[in-house]
């Protein structure tokens, strides 16, 4: 588990480098242009502490459903066909957010276009100015359709597989996907310090290489389903 947790801690940091300072960067300098220059690092803390805490509840579900997926796997003698396809589809995701297959919008577009997300985030954006209107503001944008989150809450589902009982694969679930938000943390910092994003060349290169990552971690879990 502890080895599992840094895989998500450093997918998160090369993500947060290679894909999130072009998806969320937009929206951490909007929200240091609103701030005041003695507080201007609170909004964030509010902002990505609610960011965070909605990936690691998104991930308690996703693992306690993997639990449950694992053990009625077993009791119908087919986990291993569930783990292969599993690694199979991490794969497919990691290759769609690396850019080597089509990825479709959900892997390009900043925010969604409708719905209650955008209407709330209109309504909170007009209050951000204040540090803690951005704690809500970072819960309801962590619901944004993003492909390396969800490859990330597939990769949390499968980890809690193992688990004995549903509230271990949702403990399980959860402290992955909250290394993985905490990874994805520094850029986004960097980025809300920095008046300019392009200081970050080699954007593209960390985020394949993130995407590789996780298409290793599928692999990983083929092999494992093939030994059973």
């Amino acid at each position: 588990m502890p080895a599992a947790l840094l895989f998500f801690l450093f997918t998160g940091v090369a993500v947060g480098f290679g894909h999130c300072i072009g998806m969320c960067g937009p929206i951490v300098v909007a929200l240091s242009l609103k701030s005041a220059e003695r507080r201007r690092m609170l909004p964030h803390l509010f902002y990505h502490a609610g960011r965070i805490i909605t990936y690691t509840v998104l991930g308690g579900i996703v693992g306690a459903s993997g639990s449950f997926t694992s053990l009625a796997a077993q009791v119908m003698g087919v986990q291993q066909a569930v783990m292969v396809a599993t690694g199979c589809m991490i794969i497919v995701t990691g290759l769609a957010m690396g850019g080597w297959i089509p990825a479709g919008r959900i892997f390009t577009s900043a925010a969604a276009e409708s719905g209650f997300i955008l209407r709330g985030y209109r309504r909170l954006n007009r209050i951000a100015a204040r540090p803690a209107a951005c704690f809500p503001l970072g819960l309801l944008l962590g619901l944004l359709p993003c492909g390396p989150v969800y490859t990330a809450l597939l990769a949390a589902a499968r980890l809690a597989m193992p688990a004995a009982r549903p509230a271990e694969g949702f403990l399980a679930g959860a402290a992955a996907m909250a290394a993985f938000g905490l990874g994805t943390f520094p850029a986004l910092i960097l980025v809300a310090r920095m008046s300019s994003m392009h200081w970050v060349r080699s954007r593209a290169l960390v985020y394949r290489a993130g995407a590789a990552i996780i298409i290793v971690f599928g692999g990983v879990f083929i092999y494992q389903g093939l030994r059973l």
